[in-house]
């Protein structure tokens, strides 16, 4: 069975929060370093994707939690595996390493839940963060057509990182989190050279994070000018995630599900951060929200991001069982 037809099928849950898991563990920088980054010239404490380097018991564990918990599609630990994101920590020589060990990391823990389940398929979705610059507006108010970063320099970098995933093995690729369309389009264009030039290509998901209840992304869109600035792509699905709990989102994703021709995503944060920084809402709370989304015939992937856990993705999967999938 293949990802599309499991969509037409049911709703297929997608995995929850790495970072949440990761910093359950309580890390300290040796813990990142590792043998191999012992000697490295900055703190690399907080750096997760370095962990599919360092640390790949550990995320796979983290990904097996999971699948176990009832995850169809689990992503890679590659969030920040740009050369632009990992400036910070001086690890732009490594951004195709990252992303190949991140991809067969997931890769693994995927292929051993399939063989002790053969008869549901598991995907494995090569994540693509939005980098931390934006294309479309200056970050220096004194000068408005200031840039930190160019269109062509986040192509070269995206471009980087989807070789990297696809040699790993992924299944599907998924830009998320997008709060830049230019940024975003920047990857798509990336995504589609490189397919082009390896002569395969696999289903690409968009997600887009609307970062407050003005209803637009931080570089000023509405959710449909998003989806008409993206929809030039062949897409497997388009979603929102992040920055908003589900009752937040709730709006936004029945405008998308109403214009969007393509399957439908929806893992939101488990409620809207709280005075500490930490997440509140619990996995039946959450689930009966999302619950309302799929009874109500808009969602097709579901699933968790900041604060979720394995056991918010179980209650999601439960209450996932036996809703009818959006149809396109």
């Amino acid at each position: 069975m293949d990802i599309t037809q499991l969509l037409q099928r049911r709703l297929a849950i997608l995995d929850g929060a790495m970072g949440t898991m990761i910093q359950a563990h309580k890390l300290d920088e040796s813990g990142f370093r590792g043998t191999q980054f012992a000697r490295h010239s900055c703190d690399l404490k907080g750096c997760n994707d370095l962990l599919s380097l360092t640390r790949p018991d550990l995320i796979e564990a983290i990904h097996r939690q999971y699948l176990e918990a009832g995850a169809d599609i689990i992503e890679t630990n590659t969030f920040n595996s740009t050369a632009i994101s990992m400036a910070d920590y001086k690890l732009e020589p490594y951004v195709y390493d990252l992303n190949v060990a991140g991809a067969r990391v997931a890769r693994r823990a995927a292929e051993a839940v399939m063989q002790e389940d053969p008869d549901r398929p598991r995907f494995v979705a090569g994540a693509i963060g939005p980098t931390n610059r934006t294309a479309s507006m200056s970050p220096d108010v004194n000068n408005p057509a200031f840039r930190a970063v160019s269109y062509d320099q986040l192509v070269e970098t995206y471009r980087e990182q989807v070789r990297g995933l696809l040699d790993g093995g992924v299944d599907l690729i998924l830009l998320e989190t997008v709060f830049d369309t230019l940024n975003a389009k920047a990857a798509l264009f990336a995504i589609d050279r490189h397919f082009e030039q390896i002569g395969r290509r696999v289903p690409v998901m968009v997600s887009v994070t609307i970062t407050d209840r003005s209803g637009r992304t931080l570089s000023g869109q509405t959710v449909e000018a998003f989806w008409n600035s993206i929809s030039h792509m062949t897409l497997l699905s388009v979603g929102i995630n992040c920055a908003l709990g589900a009752k937040q989102m709730r709006p936004y994703i029945e405008e998308l599900s109403q214009v969007a021709p393509v399957y439908m995503s929806c893992y939101p944060n488990a409620g809207l951060p709280n005075a500490f920084g930490g997440f509140d809402e619990t996995p039946e709370i959450m689930s009966a929200d999302l619950g309302e989304f799929a009874s109500n015939g808009w969602l097709n992937i579901v699933g968790g991001c900041c604060g979720t856990t394995a056991v918010h993705i179980q209650a999601i999967a439960e209450m996932a069982a036996g809703k009818k999938p959006r149809p396109v």
